[in-house]
């Protein structure tokens, strides 16, 4: 009986695969049933830790504001700010509230001290 040549199709798979763990150690980028279950629990943590970047940035902003409302005044807290923020219905999101805490203090105490003057005047 005459040998048989194998096509290339499942060679250039594992070589596929091979390239998408060269940089992992040892036997999770040589051996290609270990770099297949090594690539299916990169991916699954990359898209779990996608979501988890986001959470902590927005943790990260909140931690920022805070610290930075907090160190004016004792009386004024995170919370109040955005209950503020939201009934006079200004768009700032954490994000920028976080980088003006961070690049210009006094801006955001501006910014916080007009708010507190609105709210009063309104309820007062």
């Amino acid at each position: 009986m005459t040998r048989i040549r194998r096509g290339y199709i499942a060679r250039r798979r594992r070589t596929k695969i091979r390239l998408f763990a060269s940089s992992f150690r040892g036997a999770h980028s040589r051996l290609t049933r270990t770099i297949t279950q090594q690539k299916i629990r990169a991916l699954v943590s990359a898209h779990r830790d996608r979501d988890k970047q986001k959470i902590n940035f927005r943790r990260l902003w909140i931690t920022r504001i805070n610290a930075a409302i907090r160190e004016r005044g004792v009386c004024y807290s995170y919370s109040r700010l955005i209950n503020d923020l939201y009934k006079r219905q200004l768009l700032l999101n954490r994000k920028i509230l976080a980088q003006i805490a961070i690049s210009n203090r006094n801006c955001l105490y501006m910014i916080s001290n007009e708010i507190i003057k609105e709210v009063k005047e309104s309820t007062g």
